[in-house]
């Protein structure tokens, strides 16, 4: 299983090669899209965090 660094950095090198074909995004919007695609992420880990700890009865 690959380590969540190496997804992340994949999922920026995609984007980042995406972004600029397409001439109308500037880059107040590409980092806004990349602080959203991280923050979505890390959002999703802390809830799964949580409902795993709530299964394991650990909360």
């Amino acid at each position: 299983m690959t380590s969540v660094s190496t997804q992340l950095s994949l999922v920026l090198m995609s984007l980042l090669l995406v972004l600029p074909v397409a001439e109308a995004v500037e880059a107040g919007d590409a980092i806004a899209l990349l602080l959203g695609v991280v923050l979505s992420i890390t959002g999703i880990c802390a809830c799964l965090g949580v409902y795993a700890r709530k299964r394991n009865g650990q909360m």
